[in-house]
């Protein structure tokens, strides 16, 4: 361990960047989707021709819901039929509800300046407003609605296509091994490592991966990896790519042996002499005449493969079945009183309300006819008083599906004022109710989300358990919200992120429980859109994931998207560019 060159301070500045990487939450940049647009149908403002349409796009902030322009498709001269060429491309998040606003105009030839103002000139011609989920979410990715926004007067139709960027997509695999790497310690030789960062728009580096410690040689053989061809470079393949190596040390003060840059257009060549990198120590190199390098470092192997993406198999016609239960025990407090969790508020939603509402406004895009079957577990049912946990929340035992999300907050109203909260607290039966329609469709068609909304004391912790590592080999994922104050440490370990649940000594095969609790969420200004909104966010991130984990681990492959679509009496001959 050199400590000679440089001092303490160097070397934990450079290690600052090192200690803090987790490479499971290496943030991987986002999905980019591409955006078609064609409408049908338009109205004709023209007198003596048809109009010549454009379409503008808005987004909408999460925080402020101001509408901002994102970008525009050219203008199309004389049709009422228009394919726009332009194409949007915007980043993808599950998790985030993201609004659009599609406005069109006819464009006056005369105006003179469209950069300025697309209204005043131009005649308005209708305008749809929807999300990227219901896009993406809808048949092949395909949706088409009526334009509005002119009272009295039909608009024509939009029709909106989504396609993953392919880049997306790439997973590459690579073996490095270096030569001749510098000497760091006085006993015994370097423990080499190497860390790789992609370069950002603003010339900052992020960190993507780092490789093991290879002990004690100088000629380390590290193993391959695979990494998304996204986290490496964003899908630019001349963006730099730096490398810097390590010698590692216990304390964590690993020593910077040097460092070279490459770009994933030249890893993509393969073992090549181009391939072969010089590592380079700056500080040496100034100090040393006769300096050459610190060793070199060669890319022994280099593939890439196509990973199926959650939004794969979503195209392909995979549907999300969503399922609500809701926690009926007595510990949340008399419905009737202010101090209720479940407190029927008549001017604001209560927490279990507005937790159910957040993160199903959001997996309804997902669900093609918006029927979710709802379930209360911990009361006493009228007439007899049994105790239930499962019950229909629209009291209809043959049929507990409620229309959309608003159904769903009807029939939980319509349940606080005909059961009796009571108790023990059980889990399992609502996760073994779902666990059997998951194991009913295994082969990809169906994934099955089960929102639990409860206070947190459970009282069935070791059936639970095994109810969730059974669900683990099922099409399901869990998400458990916590209302109040109580202490969730249970709702913690069943959430499996630090250590895997098991039960009876087997492991659950694949994490498939989010917990979250409702008060970290509620923000003081009581600003609860965008606290909802980060709530959704965070349960719903891990979901694509679980997903495609659940279809690797299957050998599912996701069905091909039907073929694209040619709105009707449309043949290509016509089209005006």
């Amino acid at each position: 361990m050199e400590m000679m060159e440089g001092g303490v301070m160097e070397k934990l500045e450079d290690m600052s960047s090192v200690y803090d990487f987790d490479p499971i939450t290496g943030n991987i940049p986002a999905t980019k989707v591409e955006i078609t647009v064609s409408c049908r149908n338009l109205l004709d403002k023209d007198t003596f021709s048809k109009s010549d349409p454009l379409c503008v796009l808005y987004t909408q902030g999460i925080e402020t819901k101001q509408w901002r322009e994102f970008g525009r498709t050219e203008v199309i001269d004389n049709t009422l039929n228009p394919d726009f060429v332009r194409k949007y491309i915007l980043d993808y998040f599950f998790e985030e509800k993201q609004n659009l606003r599609f406005d069109l105009y006819d464009v006056d030839s005369k105006s003179p300046d469209l950069s300025k103002h697309p209204t005043e000139f131009n005649d308005f011609l209708g305008q749809m407003v929807c999300t990227l989920g219901e896009i993406v979410g809808s048949p092949a990715s395909r949706l088409e609605k009526p334009l509005g926004g002119i009272p009295g007067k039909k608009c024509g139709t939009i029709i909106l296509s989504a396609e993953e960027l392919s880049n997306c997509r790439d997973s590459a695999t690579m073996q490095f091994c270096a030569n001749k790497l510098d000497k760091k310690d006085f006993f015994g030789k370097s423990d080499p490592f190497m860390v790789f960062y992609r370069s950002n728009e603003d010339g900052t580096f992020t960190i993507c991966h780092k490789t093991e410690v290879v002990k004690n040689t100088l000629n380390p053989v590290w193993q391959p990896f695979t990494i998304p061809v996204r986290a490496l470079c964003n899908g630019d393949y001349d963006r730099t790519i730096k490398v810097e190596v390590y010698d590692w040390d216990r304390d964590g003060s690993h020593d910077f042996i040097g460092d070279f840059t490459t770009s994933y257009r030249e890893l993509a060549r393969g073992q090549s002499q181009f391939n072969v990198y010089e590592v380079i120590n700056t500080k040496k190199k100034l100090k040393k005449k006769k300096y050459v390098n610190s060793g070199t470092v060669t890319l022994l192997s280099f593939s890439v493969e196509s990973e199926f993406t959650f939004l794969d198999y979503i195209k392909g016609g995979t549907q999300i079945n969503f399922t609500v239960a809701i926690d009926f025990t007595a510990s949340n407090g008399n419905p009737s009183q202010s101090t209720s969790l479940h407190y029927m508020n008549p001017y604001q939603l209560n927490a279990y309300a507005m937790a159910l509402k957040a993160v199903g406004e959001i997996i309804q895009d997902y669900d093609s006819d918006k029927m979710f079957p709802a379930l209360g577990f911990g009361a006493k049912l009228p007439p007899d008083g049994r105790v239930s946990h499962e019950f229909p929340l629209n009291g209809n035992m043959e049929n507990p599906y409620c229309n959309g999300i608003e159904g769903i907050l009807e029939a939980y109203h319509r349940s606080l004022r005909t059961v009796q909260l009571y108790g023990p607290t059980n889990f399992a039966p609502v996760v073994n109710h779902v666990a059997r329609y998951a194991a009913a469709v295994q082969d990809g068609s169906q994934y099955f989300v089960l929102l639990i909304i409860t206070d947190g004391v459970i009282s069935d912790m070791a059936q639970t358990k095994e109810a969730i590592v059974n669900g683990a080999k099922l099409p399901m994922s869990i998400i458990i919200v916590g209302v109040g104050q109580a202490e969730f440490d249970a709702m913690v370990e069943l959430d499996g992120d630090d250590i895997r649940v098991s039960s009876r000594g087997k492991l659950a095969e694949r994490d498939i429980v989010q917990f979250v609790p409702f008060r970290d969420y509620m923000d003081r200004t009581g600003n609860h859109v965008l606290s909802m909104a980060r709530l959704a966010k965070d349960v719903l991130a891990e979901i694509p994931d679980q997903f495609i984990s659940y279809m690797k681990s299957r050998g599912i492959k996701p069905n091909p998207a039907p073929p694209p679509y040619t709105p009707p009496g449309h043949t290509h001959h016509h089209t005006q560019i």
